[in-house]
């Protein structure tokens, strides 16, 4: 289980399939990654469960494609 204190900011987010999809802003709680939102083709901040989280090396490595994170993360205003 990846924990929440191996998060830092401005991590790469990578996703299954090699893509960028975000740069950590900061954790929230122990549970949400919170992404930039100047990282956004939205302009907006996003928020991905720590579930999504396959291993943290250099960067932050999901367990999703790309497309699927963006259409299941929860944009925040």
């Amino acid at each position: 289980m990846i924990a929440a204190n191996q998060i830092r900011e401005h991590m790469d987010v990578m996703a299954a399939d090699g893509r960028h999809v975000g740069t950590v802003d900061h954790m929230e709680g122990d549970s949400r990654i919170k992404l930039t939102k100047s990282d956004s083709a939205d302009g907006r901040h996003h928020l991905i469960p720590l579930d999504w989280v396959d291993h943290v090396d250099a960067h932050v490595h999901l367990n999703k494609d790309a497309d699927e994170v963006r259409r299941q993360w929860s944009p925040v205003n």
